[in-house]
């Protein structure tokens, strides 16, 4: 019975997808470090504006929201700078290179000695987010199976929840100046790894002319040795000179694209459904609820301790990816973004309901509600808005603009992540925390609507084929 479950093409360990998870794996060890910058910031903000801050200053509202928005503003540049690097050096130099801001940003978390400090270093975090975002779901798309592409991508924001979880847990349980020294482990080994273990995609090498190199990493992520049966070698020879086929052919080659291309009915379609999907993830709220999740409790009129509450929903952050992984080449992409849409709309007008009422009445004893109300926004939005927007993204796209396309998608995105942590903290002061949430409801209600009616399914699409 485990063997005939092993065997199925869609199961992580069948013999052909080892490798391709093994490396999904160690790239996303990024991934987790990426998130435990992500999760510090929350229960570490608090500390911050105290009067027994760690440092030898502390924060206003006004910094709270450039300490926070600079990951947007550093996130932009990450998305440029690897859509730009991303075909010419290769997914393997770009996955090493990523590493580098993201240790800087502990070098000044420990020395820092004013708040630009903290705004440059989570400027330099971004970098490596926006990084992540570009070069990770075009990497895993050019290496992994069409069964098995989905769960793969969708694993990059379950790791990234992952690491949000323990940077809860280090920024609530953790001195300020301990967490550094920890969480620089990551990295380190992450870039270790990279450089022992990755191979460049075949789709890489063979744009480079590379075909040797190419059939080589082909094999590697397909796990097709010398000693497999000569049919086996023969159909992995088949399929790979069909790869390489579509990628030299004139018509399709990366760097004959003209405007024209970007003008097709196909790729219009595409912008229109990316600018939807972009939408919704940002305007929802739910990574920027994240970065300020410790705030948000103190504010709702729970009486339970803000950081215990921002533990939980780590923890549902990462049940919702994990569920998003099983769902996703499984019930396919579309479904999950209408669930995840629908159900974040109404978890947000219930939450914005409580913390209304909650300046009015007293609702002690219903303390429980609003840990309860988040983290069933924040599972449901895991499990679509948030997982299925890179494997979406790079899916809708047509093959000849497909890089490009979801570089400039990433980039509007990451714009509008400066945008909601610049504005959010900000507008919890100034409207007040049910206003906020129901705002952001209304936005994620309009984007179901539209994925009722104009999202096209993608599970199973060939990346070589429109």
């Amino acid at each position: 019975m485990f063997a005939q479950l092993f065997q199925r093409s869609n199961c992580l360990l069948n013999q052909r997808n080892r490798y391709q998870l093994l490396a999904t794996v160690l790239i996303n060890l990024i991934c987790i470090s990426h998130g435990m910058g992500i999760g510090w910031l929350s229960p570490t903000l608090r500390k911050l504006q105290s009067t027994d801050s760690p440092l030898q200053f502390s924060l206003d509202v006004n910094d709270v929201s450039w300490v926070g928005s600079a990951l947007g503003l550093g996130s932009v540049t990450g998305n440029i700078i690897c859509g730009l690097l991303i075909n010419r050096i290769g997914g393997k130099l770009c996955l090493l290179l990523i590493a580098v801001p993201h240790s800087c940003l502990w070098f000044l978390v420990y020395f820092a000695q004013s708040v630009e400090f903290l705004i440059v270093g989570r400027f330099l975090a971004g970098i490596t987010g926006g990084g992540i975002y570009i070069i990770h779901p075009i990497f895993l798309s050019e290496i992994s199976d069409a069964n098995i592409r989905g769960t793969l991508a969708s694993m990059v924001m379950l790791s990234v929840n992952i690491g949000i979880l323990l940077g809860y847990i280090l920024g609530t349980h953790l001195a300020y100046y301990s967490v550094p020294f920890v969480v620089l482990l990551c990295p380190l080994s992450y870039f270790a790894l990279i450089l022992l273990f990755i191979r460049d995609s075949p789709m890489q090498l063979i744009r480079e002319q590379r075909f040797a190199a190419a059939e080589k990493s082909f094999r590697y992520y397909k796990n097709i040795k010398d000693s497999d049966s000569l049919d086996k070698q023969s159909l992995a020879t088949l399929e790979f000179e069909n790869i390489k086929m579509k990628l030299t052919n004139e018509d399709d080659m990366p760097d004959k694209v003209s405007l024209k291309d970007f003008l097709t009915p196909a790729a219009i379609k595409g912008y229109a459904m990316a600018g939807v999907i972009v939408i919704a993830n940002q305007f929802s709220g739910l990574f920027t609820m994240v970065n300020y999740m410790s705030d948000i409790f103190a504010k709702s009129g729970s009486s339970m301790d803000p950081n215990t509450s921002s533990i939980i929903i780590g923890v549902v952050q990462i049940l919702g990816a994990y569920m998003s992984t099983l769902l996703c080449d499984v019930c396919g992409r579309k479904i999950l973004m209408q669930v995840s849409s629908a159900g974040v709309a109404m978890s947000l007008t219930a939450f914005g309901l409580f913390t209304h009422f909650a300046s009015i009445y007293d609702l002690s004893e219903w303390s429980w509600v609003p840990v309860a109300l988040m983290s069933l926004d924040i599972f449901l939005g895991n499990i679509g808005l948030i997982s299925c927007i890179f494997v979406l993204i790079v899916e809708m796209f047509p093959m000849k603009i497909r890089a490009r396309a979801t570089s400039v998608a990433i980039v509007v995105c990451s714009s509008l992540v400066f945008l909601m942590l610049n504005i959010f903290p900000l507008c919890m002061e100034h409207w007040g925390l049910p206003a906020t949430m129901w705002s952001c409801a209304c936005i994620t209600a309009v984007c179901f609507v539209c994925f009722s009616l104009f999202l096209k399914e993608t599970k199973g699409k060939s990346m070589v084929e429109d």
